[in-house]
């Protein structure tokens, strides 16, 4: 909004700082994140008035959890309420790459949001039936993908190495699709214990806001033998919004946690970090950069399909932050653990923008 403001004025004066990127980032960033902390208390009140018991806890998990119980979930809606204000405020609502990330924050918010809502009122881990939600999830995606590819082409295109693209054709959208949908449920999965996802969703977010910022930049993307992408740099905004609310969110949600993020935050933020990732063309790079996710999921599928082929598992409990959890790994130490794979997984993604 204010950028159209300040170009409907002609970007005069002290209007024409908003004519920048960089200048609009710091901006979103700090918005999102000071209204984080002002709507945060009174938020985390209302969830926990609103929900009584909170959000349900295994009981066949680490005993240690046990001592959550009538810790209010869906403080997703903290983050989804200061990232969309912040912008609305800041970026450039005439670009279509705004609005098919927003649609895919915001609707996976919404399915992430029925399926906590179902399991605070019938005090259940059950939720959404799978197939409804993925259904859902695709249906969004799907929408989103239409959108982003209207903008680029259907390449697929190959980190470390230049100028290798493979021609997907019709396919791209399908492979969007689930990239979206793929980084929404990974999030999902390694949101298990206080801090653990929140922080590496703020460090992929800072690490794509610099591949969309040097993505949309012709000079930049030529240099470094990236893909150029005409209008991606608008992203680096939202990425800054997302780690505005980001950080609002783990103030609130470091140990003891006052409230979770659940599917509401999880699915919405993976979301967009896969809609992000489409639409700069780096999706490969996202499952560098978001390894830890990957591992998180792959610890879930790995799991189950050994336990139905053998009846025995593999680890001693899935997603795998809790089998370090049952190895007798504080969950302190299994945070900052994670953070720091994180961290490192994200410099090696930087890596490859050079590495061609």
């Amino acid at each position: 909004m204010l950028y159209w403001i300040a170009e409907l004025l002609g970007f005069e004066g002290a209007l024409n700082l908003v004519r920048y990127q960089t200048f609009r980032f710091g901006a979103a960033l700090m918005t999102a994140m000071i209204l984080g902390l002002i709507i945060g208390p009174k938020m985390i009140n209302i969830l926990r008035v609103r929900q009584g018991k909170g959000q349900p806890i295994r009981e066949d998990g680490p005993q240690s959890h046990l001592a959550k119980r009538g810790t209010p979930t869906m403080g997703g809606l903290l983050i989804l309420v200061s990232l969309a204000v912040s912008l609305l405020l800041w970026m450039d609502l005439s670009n279509p790459f705004v609005w098919a990330c927003l649609a895919v924050t915001i609707g996976f918010g919404i399915i992430g949001f029925v399926d906590d809502y179902d399991k605070v009122t019938k005090n259940s881990h059950a939720g959404l039936s799978g197939r409804v939600r993925l259904l859902l999830e695709f249906v969004v995606a799907g929408i989103a993908s239409y959108i982003i590819v209207g903008q680029i082409n259907t390449n697929l295109y190959i980190p470390f190495f230049s100028d290798v693209q493979i021609p997907l054709g019709p396919a791209y959208y399908l492979f969007a699709a689930f990239v979206m949908v793929g980084a929404g449920n990974a999030v999902n999965l390694t949101d298990g214990l206080d801090g653990l996802a929140i922080m590496p969703v703020i460090i992929a977010s800072g690490t794509f806001a610099i591949i969309a910022y040097l993505v949309g930049r012709p000079d930049f993307s030529v240099y470094l033998g990236i893909p150029h992408v005409p209008g991606a740099g608008e992203l680096a905004i939202f990425c800054a919004a997302i780690m505005g609310g980001g950080l609002a969110f783990l103030w609130f949600n470091a140990p003891p946690a006052a409230v979770f993020m659940g599917d509401t935050g999880s699915l919405a933020l993976g979301g967009a970090l896969g809609a992000i990732a489409v639409a700069s063309h780096h999706e490969v790079v996202l499952a560098i950069v978001g390894g830890l996710f990957v591992l998180e999921a792959a610890s879930v599928i790995i799991q189950v399909f050994w336990f139905k082929r053998t009846g025995k598992r593999v680890f001693r409990m899935a997603p795998i932050h809790h089998h370090f959890e049952q190895l007798g790994w504080s969950e302190s130490k299994v945070v900052i653990r994670f953070w720091i794979i994180a961290i490192v997984l994200a410099l090696i993604g930087l890596s490859t923008l050079k590495l061609r």
